[in-house]
């Protein structure tokens, strides 16, 4: 099963391209055997910081593909974040070499600067050759002290004041805020922090009382705090299916998804501008939310050593069992699939676009 593509600015047919993808890599086969690595250290730039999802991602893949990797190179994490991740991005843009032994890894926040047309952004997907994606999900949850224990007492959260930490408005973060919005809660964000780890940390220590993290970082920083009573999750952001409706999340079935929840609160279904926007960015955000690149001008030769290590990586024995305990069900796309779900997360249509953008003005004083 794959995560692919979605059309008319939203969702779209799944595309199969198996066969496609598997006649891709058997062409650079031949090429990728002239490649070496023996003795290199690849630089792998995380434009966040330690403690959050695309960390915990990153440093799950670097055993992998340094076994697949010819010459098994050492892969070394360089974190850089900061605005929104911009920061850290703008960095390989600049200085990110072409010759295999520099690459990006990026996530929805990333991704959402740029279909913002964020200042700050000083980079273009154009410029990048994608090598694997990634799809994460996301929870969302609450303090215990709340008294709220499941989605079905939603209501009560309708009359609190929250406070919820944040990178910024045009992160990815664009969809837990416009999601509080769906749902009617008063929550106010403070923005500034380097990641979704510092916003786990300011949860903790009771400076804020609802937070969402990314599967990867829930599974593995958030579930001892269930556990010990600390933390109650609510929702997911659920999964598009080929026909783009909003499915459970495969990782938390017994979760409802944020349309499950709405219809909860509302007695009805979401739908209008703002419900339209929302699946418009989380389409954009999460099927393919965590991404490798390495630069355009990159000789062909290399983009297919790559492409082929990643293919081997997620075949090795155990990976998958490894990854289902550490990042999420979900299924890793290489090849033609992972090209087809760039394309996915970096278009968004004019009218979901405007409407953030309009949105985003008026409730966080945005200036575009």
């Amino acid at each position: 099963m794959t995560f692919v593509p979605f059309k008319n600015g939203v969702a779209g047919t799944l595309l199969s391209v198996t066969a496609a993808a598997g006649m891709l890599l058997g062409a650079q086969t031949a090429s990728a055997q002239k490649v070496d690595f023996s003795g290199e250290r690849i630089e792998w730039v995380i434009p966040y910081g330690t403690g959050g999802g695309s960390n915990r991602w990153a440093r799950f893949y670097v055993p992998w593909l340094q076994k697949a990797l010819p010459g098994n190179p050492i892969v070394a994490i360089k974190n850089m974040p900061g605005a929104s991740s911009t920061k850290g991005t703008n960095y390989f843009a600049r200085r990110g070499s072409t010759d295999g032994l520099s690459i990006l890894g990026t996530s929805g926040s990333t991704q959402f600067p740029f279909l913002l047309d964020d200042k700050r952004v000083k980079y273009d997907y154009a410029d990048w050759e994608v090598i694997l994606a990634t799809p994460v999900g996301g929870i969302v949850y609450v303090n215990s002290s709340l008294g709220v224990k499941s989605a079905a007492e939603m209501k009560k959260l309708q009359k609190v004041k929250l406070k919820f930490g944040s990178q910024g408005p045009t992160s990815l973060d664009l969809v837990p805020l416009l999601a509080f919005d769906i749902l009617g809660l008063n929550v106010k964000a403070v923005f500034g922090m380097k990641g979704r780890g510092p916003a786990r940390l300011a949860f903790e220590r009771g400076e804020v009382r609802i937070d969402y993290q990314t599967t990867p970082a829930f599974i593995k920083r958030v579930m001892p705090l269930v556990k010990k009573g600390d933390a109650v999750p609510l929702f997911t952001w659920g999964m598009l299916d080929a026909k783009g409706n909003l499915t459970r999340d495969p990782t938390f079935p017994n979760l409802p998804h944020l349309g499950e929840v709405y219809e909860m609160t509302h007695g009805k279904k979401p739908r209008g501008p703002g419900w339209s926007a929302w699946k418009a960015f989380f389409a954009a955000g999460f099927p393919a939310q965590k991404m490798i690149f390495v630069k355009k001008g990159t000789p062909k030769h290399i983009v297919a050593a790559w492409r082929k290590a990643a293919a081997d990586a997620i075949k090795l024995p155990g990976f998958e069992e490894a990854k289902n305990k550490a990042l999420g069900k979900y299924p890793q796309s290489v090849g033609a699939e992972a090209q087809t779900l760039k394309k996915v997360a970096t278009a968004v249509s004019p009218k979901s676009k405007a409407w953030v953008k309009n949105w985003l003005k008026n409730r966080h004083n945005v200036k575009f």
